[in-house]
């Protein structure tokens, strides 16, 4: 049973407060955007600096890569025992070090320890921003609040990778890592200043000070004040905030197809980031085309998850982003036969983008509704992890089928085949929340 805070949360109206918390997360999001196009932006410039190999390129890519997953995956778990805001700060500091710390790298390995680096604090940091966007928004606009701050990502990637183009041309590949560096420490102080705890935490892991901390919160979202903490459930209903406790409870179904979700979707989601402009180059279009190409991904991404948003307020959020990955699938098939074109190209690249993100922007949506509060950060850090193994996946699969013969067509066609397993998978998560008292928005929307 819900207690009375959690019920008015979910379904009272949004204060000026909770809204600026989620502006918040937003912002947040989008150093992983920037983050993730970084390396791409510098690669030419630091592989001639030290004449890498392709190889050694490689490895430079997947290090952040690599980080994020174990990020997601050991230390995101640490906030449903410390508090979502301290493992955040926690994470902003691991950034910023490590965005500064690679200015002043000195060869391919150092950097890729730091790009590894760098990545453990933003795996570690997403799932506690999700959770957080989730918990302070209403049961009318939680879909709308995580979906919003997934866009986070593209805007990131594109206002980001704007800036690192003027800054690598002025200053050199270094310089565009000490503004990551600079960007992340400025977060720091506006997390402490507005972005608070999880209510959920606070009420069902109790650190010290809790009441007076929730309190706190509930005078800056003009609610009422408590003269004790809620009740916590009976010992025996009490899940466990460990690993084990994502399969408790009847969470066992719900967490697997939560992961093959995740998994399938960043499969198919970062082929199409990492390969779409080398493909466009190598179909015949021109260097500058095939950045184009990518960067219209990004946008349709901006787009399709502020639209995704908005529709996830009114229409049921497990068919809806199943409606979104099948249209990811088509438009990902419909580019594979249009590589060669440029005008059909450039319009399929800004609709996979903008389906694609509307897909991602539904799974995270899923993840805070489905687990209780004291496994809340652990579920979505796993699936996020998960997810990246298929990120880290896709990008070395689809290298080897090229030098294996295979052509842009056919390499379209078959990431467009684990999105259509995707959609399965949500559909089958859809009925498993619905039989879960937790999951029950889902379905009603």
């Amino acid at each position: 049973m819900k207690h009375a805070l959690r019920r008015d949360l979910d379904e009272g109206p949004m204060s000026r407060f909770q809204w600026s918390a989620i502006a918040i997360c937003v912002t947040l999001i989008m150093l992983d955007g920037f983050d993730v196009l970084v390396m791409a932006f510098t690669a030419a410039s630091v592989s001639a600096e030290w004449k890498l190999s392709g190889a050694q390129l490689g490895v430079l890519f997947s290090a952040g890569l690599f980080g994020m997953a174990a990020g997601s995956l050991f230390l995101a778990p640490l906030a449903d025992r410390f508090g979502r805001q301290a493992i955040i700060l926690l994470c902003l500091v691991v950034i910023a070090l490590g965005m500064g710390l690679s200015a002043l790298a000195q060869s391919s390995t150092q950097l890729a320890a730091l790009r590894a680096l760098t990545g453990l604090g933003i795996g570690g940091m997403l799932a506690s921003v999700g959770v957080i966007t989730a918990e302070f928004a209403s049961n009318k606009w939680r879909s709308t609040a995580v979906a919003l701050q997934a866009t986070g990502y593209p805007i990131g990637a594109t206002i980001g990778g704007s800036i690192a183009a003027v800054l690598l041309e002025a200053y050199g590949w270094r310089s565009v890592f000490v503004f990551g560096g600079l960007a992340t420490v400025a977060m720091i102080p506006l997390v402490l200043w507005r972005l608070p705890e999880s209510v959920d935490f606070l009420t069902s892991r109790r650190p010290a000070g809790a009441l007076q901390k929730l309190n706190a919160l509930l005078r800056k979202m003009q609610r009422t004040e408590l003269a004790e903490l809620p009740p916590l459930p009976a010992v025996g209903e009490r899940p466990s905030n460990t690993i084990p406790g994502l399969f408790n409870g009847g969470l066992a179904r719900s967490t697997l197809l939560l992961w093959a979700a995740f998994f399938l979707l960043m499969f198919s989601f970062y082929f199409a980031l990492s390969w779409t402009p080398k493909l466009l180059v190598s179909a015949g279009l021109s260097a500058r085309q095939g950045i184009t190409g990518g960067v219209l991904l990004n946008i349709g991404g901006i787009v399709g998850g502020s639209l995704f948003g908005l529709l996830a307020a009114r229409l049921d959020l497990g068919r809806l982003t199943a409606a979104s990955l099948t249209m990811t699938a088509v438009a990902m098939a419909a580019f594979g036969a249009s590589t060669g074109h440029l005008g059909a190209s450039f319009a399929i690249a800004f609709l996979i983008g903008a389906f694609i993100f509307g897909s991602m922007a539904g799974l995270y949506a899923f993840a805070p509704v489905i687990y209780p509060a004291a496994v809340r950060t652990t579920g979505m850090g796993w699936a996020i992890g998960i997810g990246r193994i298929g990120a880290i996946l896709a990008p070395l699969i689809a290298g080897m089928l090229l030098d294996g013969g295979w052509q842009a067509p056919k390499l379209y066609y078959a990431y467009a085949l684990p999105l259509i397993a995707a959609m399965a998978a949500v559909l089958a998560l859809r009925q498993s929340a619905a039989r879960q008292s937790t999951g029950a928005v889902i379905s009603a929307r």
